[in-house]
């Protein structure tokens, strides 16, 4: 995007003075996000005391372990928080990804060149030592106009990491962007996806979240013309005394835009407790738009927690359609019935399920590698719990 069309864009928001109560207005300044409470309406699903002084802003020098694999092309390099900023990143919203540009001692930069199609995935590994330590992450991924590109990251081991991902997608490009969270069971995770959608670019955002004791993720898209379409897709189970929580924001800034919003998770052991808040802001500029969220829970066990927040927020009635769905429920007795009743076992009938409640959104991952590791960990998952118990 040009300086002079993101200029108009900003003042058609100048004009357009419209703030989220879900979504706190974007800043630098860490005096504008301060330590929560637990009563302010963004945090007050998160057990605060189990984030281990991740608020508190305590400088470090841990750092993660980068596994790279980039196809020809691409490269990745360092750079300054205020070269990040100037590449047009979106300002931190909260207080983990303010903390997270002040104190990660720069960015890193992932950049695939204009027009460039690449031939496999850009992976990145990030892998953490211990939960002792503490790691500020700042990454920006840029994807020039009309490129094609798909990156995967995976996080793995244990820490207690707070970081911001920047995706600058440029006109016409089509971007897949898949984050995995497969941590051990003592991590802690505060991440914050930033999307700028170019105009007429499609992008796909999908977060796995199977790992850590807990994770709180927040994705982000904004457009930077017409004609952009974001795709935000999500999958998590929730073992045991974890916390799973994963908030969205569509902010739709421009007309003729589009955003999809899909989420899928199932709960099993005591204390698993999964948080699930949609948001989309609609602005009066915003004519023409398209916009959809949803959001379904599979509860296995007893002792399980789902909270599932869908909000719309309109203003204007220029539009071409927008809803939401949410549901949070047991296993269907209907489709239980019908795989006992042609000799499927109960284990098997409740295997078969889950997988199928997971298997739309594993199909759409567009990484056969990924797809494969998915299905495993659902398997994984459901044989510590529902089919022990059921064996």
């Amino acid at each position: 995007m040009t300086d002079a069309a993101r200029e108009s864009v900003a003042s058609a928001l100048e004009a357009d003075q419209v703030v989220s109560h879900l979504n706190p207005p974007a800043s630098y300044d860490l005096a504008d996000h301060p330590v929560p409470t637990g009563r302010e309406e963004i945090w007050r699903f998160t057990p605060l005391k189990r984030l281990r002084g991740v608020l508190e802003g305590t400088p470090s020098d841990d750092r993660l372990t980068w596994d790279t694999t980039l196809p020809d092309g691409v490269t990745v390099s360092s750079i300054s928080t205020a070269e990040a900023r100037a590449l047009g990143e979106l300002a931190p919203n909260d207080r983990p990804s303010a903390l997270a540009v002040e104190l990660a001692g720069g960015a890193t930069l992932v950049d695939v060149p204009a027009e460039l199609e690449t031939d496999g995935p850009v992976l990145i590994d990030l892998h953490g030592e211990s939960a002792d330590q503490l790691v500020w992450g700042h990454l920006v991924i840029r994807v020039g106009a009309y490129a094609k590109a798909t990156v995967v990251l995976t996080h793995t081991g244990s820490a207690r990491y707070s970081a911001t991902t920047s995706v600058l997608v440029g006109e016409g490009a089509q971007v897949n962007v898949l984050t995995l969270q497969d941590w051990d069971d003592d991590a802690v995770h505060l991440g914050r996806d930033a999307i700028r959608v170019g105009r007429d670019a499609t992008v796909r955002h999908t977060a796995v979240s199977f790992g850590g004791d807990l994770v709180r993720l927040h994705a982000n898209v904004e457009y930077d013309g017409p004609g952009g379409d974001a795709e935000l897709l999500g999958l998590y189970f929730a073992d045991a005394g974890q916390h799973l929580e994963h908030r969205l924001f569509a902010d739709h800034n421009a007309p003729k835009t589009k955003s999809n919003v899909v989420y899928k998770g199932a709960l099993q052991g005591e204390g698993a407790h999964a948080v699930w808040i949609g948001n989309v802001l609609i602005r009066k500029v915003a004519e023409g738009i398209e916009t959809y969220e949803e959001n379904r829970n599979l509860v296995l066990t007893d002792g399980c927690q789902a909270d599932s927040v869908p909000n719309l927020e309109i203003e204007t009635g220029e539009i071409e359609g927008a809803g939401h769905a949410s549901a949070v429920g047991r296993f269907d007795d209907e489709q239980l019935f019908y795989l006992r009743s042609r000799g499927v076992s109960e284990p098997e009938a409740r295997r078969l399920v889950v997988h199928g409640f997971f298997n739309d959104l594993v199909r759409k991952v567009g990484v056969p590698s990924v797809e494969e590791k998915l299905l495993a960990t659902v398997e994984e998952e459901l044989s510590k719990n529902v089919l022990q118990e059921l064996s």
